[in-house]
């Protein structure tokens, strides 16, 4: 399977420091798998402006293709003000509405406070949802007081990562199994 990690800030370490932590779980887990991990912050993209994502170049046309490629995608982001970042949303828009048909989404979520944990379910799975995701209905909310000098020390974080990286890779395995024998159902 394709697996792609997402670390949608252009700003901050937090979320890249969880999403590397994800990674090297689903390498651990699952050699065989083809993993990408994307740091918004290392890329020069483009801002949407209504073209087709195969028309882009660059980092653009790299990211967009990955994600249309995928099986599996797993989204890190910090909270700002409220809601996801901007450099994110623009990840959403270069993509067509059904970008996400067909893949399993996982989501882990970066902020200061606890006040911004219901951020995921009211502002990104509804983007999600309109882009035909199957997401994983657990997600992971990390708190500033998670980290400490680059890396997460909170043992429950780690432990709830682990559970979002098993769920999900299980998960798109059985759709996976379901989508083959739908498609073995036609003789062409």
């Amino acid at each position: 399977m394709n697996i792609v990690l997402l670390s949608g800030s252009t700003v901050g370490s937090k979320t890249s420091t969880a999403m590397k932590y994800l990674q090297s779980e689903i390498n651990q887990l699952e050699s065989e798998h083809q993993v990408q991990f994307f740091d918004l912050k290392e890329l020069d993209l483009s801002f949407s402006d209504g073209r087709n994502y195969l028309d882009y170049s660059g980092d653009t046309l790299t990211l967009t293709t990955a994600l249309m490629q995928a099986d599996i995608i797993f989204i890190g982001f910090p909270v700002f003000q409220a809601s996801i970042p901007g450099t994110l949303k623009n990840v959403f828009d270069l993509l067509p509405v059904n970008a996400f048909r067909d893949k399993v989404v996982g989501i882990i979520a970066t902020a200061g406070s606890a006040k911004h944990y219901l951020i995921p379910e009211t502002q990104l799975k509804p983007i999600l949802g309109y882009m035909k995701a199957h997401i994983m209905q657990t997600y992971v909310f990390i708190e500033e007081r998670d980290f400490s000098q680059g890396t997460i020390v909170n043992d429950d974080i780690l432990f709830r990562l682990n559970a979002l990286t098993t769920s999900t890779l299980r998960v798109a395995k059985v759709y996976a199994q379901v989508l083959e024998e739908e498609n073995n159902q036609y003789d062409f």
